[in-house]
């Protein structure tokens, strides 16, 4: 089946969101949402979730899954906004309990931060499927980026969050902690069994010299062919080399420290003070 999907562009964060929805019918998926976060103010804003939101409504969607590829460390998550005004489940995969338990460590979280993954609404695993509609979706783990990180493969469509960008672009860095540059070579070859004509939709683009516009769907052949970093059979020694080079020289994404806090707890600002003032960490040298 081939469900028809709406990319939205977040050219702060340089993320893509997509809207999922099944080929005949009015269910759907929100995959990757963004709430606007101005780090200098202090302050959140809903512009871009309210962009999706009001598509949704216009074209009579009913939202069933609101999904995350990953725990994200450049932009925060919608989800609950999304789900307050829209319904559906939030989900995300079953290793956010290891994520949550380093950065708990990180951000000094406490014992009264549950690391059990209970603040989202479905933990999915290597394997497992679910429904939008009557389109079913497929769930591939595929860590390096992260150890938590999912691919939704819905019908012809796989949605790859950050473990691969345009071909011209290459992979995702992979050394935050629980990152291994190993771990996403073997995760990019389950993205690549995929049958060549699979459509990919990537979580991010920067636009990779020499390419004017954004860009955000590609096909597995496409990959398998032209991908900078694991195109034409590059073997595992090969990428780990590059990789691990690459990741050395790379800073850290502007919005990583509130993002961490917000997302491991499924869009979720830290509880509120005995005021009602909600405040984000800033560890020093733990990053």
């Amino acid at each position: 089946m081939t469900p028809a999907v709406k990319a939205f562009f977040d050219e702060a964060t340089n993320t893509v969101s997509y809207v999922v929805r099944e080929p005949e019918g009015s269910a759907c998926a929100v995959i990757d949402s963004v709430l606007d976060y101005d780090q200098a103010a202090g302050r959140t804003c809903t512009a871009s979730a309210d962009t999706v939101i009001a598509w949704i409504r216009k074209e009579g969607l009913r939202v069933e899954w609101i999904l995350e590829s990953h725990v994200h460390a450049d932009h925060l998550s919608a989800a609950p906004y999304l789900q307050e005004q829209l319904g559906g489940r939030i989900g995300i995969g079953d290793q956010i309990t290891v994520v949550q338990d380093t950065f708990g460590k990180v951000f000094n979280e406490g014992t009264e931060f549950k690391r059990d993954g209970s603040q989202f609404d479905r933990l999915f695993r290597e394997g497992d499927s679910f429904m939008i509609g009557q389109i079913r979706g497929e769930v591939l783990h595929t860590p390096g980026h992260t150890p938590a990180c999912l691919t939704y493969v819905i019908g012809d469509a796989a949605f790859v969050g950050d473990t691969l960008f345009m071909p011209d672009f290459g992979t995702a860095r992979c050394d935050f902690p629980g990152g291994s540059s190993a771990d996403l070579y073997n995760s990019i070859q389950k993205i690549l069994a995929l049958p060549d004509e699979t459509r990919v939709f990537v979580g991010h683009d920067y636009k990779a010299p020499g390419r004017d516009d954004y860009a955000w769907e590609t096909t597995v052949g496409e990959q398998k062919a032209l991908n900078v970093h694991v195109g034409s059979g590059r073997s595992i020694e090969e990428f780990v080399e590059m990789r691990d080079a690459r990741d050395a020289t790379l800073g850290m994404p502007r919005l990583i420290l509130p993002s961490l806090q917000v997302n491991m707890r499924a869009g979720q600002m830290p509880e509120p003070d005995e005021q009602g003032d909600v405040f984000l960490k800033i560890p020093v040298n733990k990053l």
